[in-house]
């Protein structure tokens, strides 16, 4: 991602989809996802929903700079089905998005080149259901201030349209908000700008 970028392709909510090859059925599901850990309730959930399914093969990609990438052949011959599912979402220039294709054997053997064809083409028919939207890179901060600051915090949350997550407004107030990457340095630096106001990064999300 270069420095100007702040945005980001992924689908709005989960979809489906369907490629019939040769008695073969390839049904292909598109969550958004944001942590490997949700990986395993997945594939769990799809295995109890299509129990006699031969395959359930996956690709997934992750992060706002679109490094992080996984992708499962499930017993499939390497490089059929988790590869080609990972370049449909490539193509489509989607990240926070995982894609598993669930295949039930219909007797005929496809060869490699109708495996590759039948995950890219169930991959396709679900994305291409799906509602694409862009999403800002936000960074989260914490501001520690003292409540007779609170007019000017406030007036700054205000006038750059920040998102606040949390609030506590006592002696000692704190608060946590988001704000959109490429906006940090001229928010922080209105912040700095008060006096006793302490501002510590969260996470970027």
């Amino acid at each position: 991602m270069n420095l100007f970028e702040d945005t980001y392709k992924t689908i709005e909510k989960p979809v489906e989809g369907l490629f019939k090859d040769k008695g073969s059925k390839f049904i292909a599901y598109a969550y958004p996802f944001s942590d490997p850990e949700e990986l395993k309730n997945i594939i769990a959930e799809l295995k109890s929903l299509h129990p006699k399914a031969r395959h359930h093969c996956w690709a997934y990609r992750l992060t706002t700079d679109r490094s992080i990438f996984r992708v499962n052949d499930d017993g499939e011959p390497s490089g059929t089905a988790g590869r080609p599912i990972l370049n449909v979402l490539l193509s489509h220039d989607l990240t926070n998005i995982i894609l598993v294709v669930v295949r039930y054997f219909g007797g005929t053997l496809l060869g490699v080149p109708g495996l590759i064809n039948a995950y890219k083409s169930a991959a396709q028919d679900a994305l291409g259901q799906a509602q694409i939207i862009q999403k800002t890179v936000n960074d989260v901060y914490e501001v520690n201030f003292n409540y007779l600051q609170m007019n000017e915090v406030m007036r700054i949350v205000k006038e750059d349209d920040l998102v606040v997550l949390k609030q506590v407004f006592d002696n000692d107030c704190s608060l946590t908000f988001e704000i959109r990457q490429k906006q940090v340095n001229q928010t922080l630096g209105r912040l700095q700008g008060l006096t006793d106001v302490k501002i510590k990064f969260l996470r970027t999300s």
